[in-house]
């Protein structure tokens, strides 16, 4: 069943709010890179709910969403491209991810929305494509022309 949350004002609309959580976007990229999440990026009771191929996860509280991520991703790394759009109760980031893990390179796709308080991020659902190990990049840039980037 869809069910609907409500929120509080819109955050989009506000000049300096749209700063703030553009610069909460920048630090929860700082995160995906690091895995050390920035002061202030996510409230203490923030919910987090991640799906990846064929599973699903979810976590209660800053410390437990952390702990998931890491779970997945406890290696350093780097976002190349991403993309950022303001909503009214947050922003979408659509992100690549690359990270190195026993000499080889990794790949992931993800789009996440996170709604944003004044304590943070508090609510954030994460889109996964699932980790692609450098034989899977290989065979996808061999089967695969993008269009683009």
């Amino acid at each position: 069943m869809l069910r609907t949350d409500t929120h509080d004002a819109p955050l989009a609309g506000n000049p300096a709010t749209s700063a703030a959580v553009r610069e909460l976007a920048d630090k929860f990229v700082t995160f995906l890179e690091t895995g050390e999440p920035p002061a202030g990026l996510f409230a203490p009771d923030l919910f987090c709910d991640l799906t990846v191929p064929l599973w699903r996860l979810q976590a209660q509280g800053a410390e437990a969403s952390v702990a998931l991520r890491r779970g997945g991703h406890p290696w350093p790394g780097r976002v190349p491209r991403s993309r950022l759009d303001l909503t009214e109760t947050g922003f979408v980031i659509e992100v690549e991810e690359e990270w190195e893990n026993d000499g080889q390179t990794f790949y992931c796709r993800e789009m996440m929305r996170a709604d944003v308080s004044a304590a943070g991020i508090s609510q954030l659902s994460v889109y996964c494509t699932g980790d692609w190990d450098a034989a899977q990049v290989s065979r996808h840039a061999r089967e695969v022309t993008l269009i683009r980037a």
